[in-house]
């Protein structure tokens, strides 16, 4: 680890997910900002954080931050990230990393120009079982990969002012759920060739149900099916010409998994073992690529870029528009 001090931006739910695990896992936090001071003293408090400041102005402006997470709803990722990457200090980002490719890229060609990380906070990407699926893909195990398909389907409020129901803040289920099987099915068979999206819209215009299904090189397929009305089984499994895997539910979290042959047979079992809710790993993978690391192979930001590419595309075939973007 490089000993980098992590400083919080904004003190919602993922805020606290987030920072409960970089202290389970012994990183360093030392500032946390919010729009109202008394919402940082009380984060502060909570997780033993030195500095708690009331704006986001201060916390990127604090000389002891390295790298900042930022952790606001949608709307505000490229204004927040540029506001930090201008103070130099580098950013991890909550998934979706923006609302669209645009923002991403802006972001992306700034953390160039000042020499700083810029990275996406898909922490199921960096997750164990994740992280030995793709030993297994390339060793060649599955024979080649034919079909990936992924779930992701809650039942959350139908309030048209919740935050996943409201177009203002890129609500719909394809930015807060659909980017985890979408980006799965990148990660293991690169970007699509061919995209073709349906979706069920709710009464406020949102995507309350999205599926996707996606030809990628060689012909194989992906599928995805997303929705914030009905909680399903949320599993995965990725489909090859000498076995399959199969990953239990729930699939993005830390979970277990078999490599099954085309008869039954059970080749391998893994049981991910994770203390919290396994999110320190994205952070330990950004301490190390600050402290030099070579390989952005799990998640470059232009991988997240592109990306975001993808998800214009479904929300232009599903016909779902942002304010603003007009």
């Amino acid at each position: 680890m490089t000993g980098l001090h992590w400083g919080i931006l904004a003190t919602g739910g993922i805020a606290h997910a987030f920072t409960s695990d970089l202290r389970t896992a012994g990183l360093d936090v030392t500032a946390v900002g919010s729009r109202r001071i008394d919402s940082a003293r009380a984060f502060a408090e909570q997780y033993d954080i030195a500095h708690a400041h009331g704006s986001y102005e201060e916390l990127v402006a604090d000389p002891d931050v390295d790298i900042v997470y930022i952790a606001t709803p949608h709307p505000g990722h490229l204004e927040n990230a540029l506001l930090a990457l201008d103070n130099g200090k580098h950013v991890l980002v909550e998934k979706p990393f923006t609302l669209n490719a645009a923002e991403a890229a802006a972001i992306r060609d700034k953390a160039a120009e000042k020499g700083l990380l810029a990275m996406e906070a898909m922490w199921t990407r960096y997750l164990p079982h994740m992280v030995r699926i793709r030993e297994i893909l390339a060793a060649g195990t599955l024979g080649e990969i034919r079909v990936v398909s992924a779930d992701h389907t809650q039942k959350i409020s139908t309030d048209p002012a919740h935050r996943l129901n409201d177009l203002a803040l890129g609500g719909g289920a394809l930015l807060d759920l659909g980017i985890y099987p979408i980006s799965f099915a990148i990660d293991v068979l690169g970007l699509p060739e061919r995209i073709t999206a349906l979706a069920r819209l709710s009464d406020a215009g949102s995507d309350a149900e999205v599926a996707t299904s996606f030809v990628h090189a060689g012909g194989a397929l992906s599928t995805s099916v997303s929705s914030s009305r009905g909680a399903g089984m949320n599993v995965a499994q990725i489909v090859g010409t000498e076995a399959r895997i199969e990953i239990d539910r729930v699939w993005y979290t830390p979970t277990s998994f078999r490599v099954v042959s085309p008869d039954g047979v059970v080749i391998e079992e893994f049981t991910s073992e994770v203390s919290g809710r396994g999110m320190q790993f994205q952070a330990q993978a950004a301490e190390r690529f600050v402290a030099g690391a070579d390989s952005h192979d799990i998640l470059s930001i232009d991988e997240t870029v592109a990306i975001m590419g993808v998800l214009d595309e479904v929300r232009r075939q599903i016909g779902v528009v942002y304010p603003g973007e007009r």
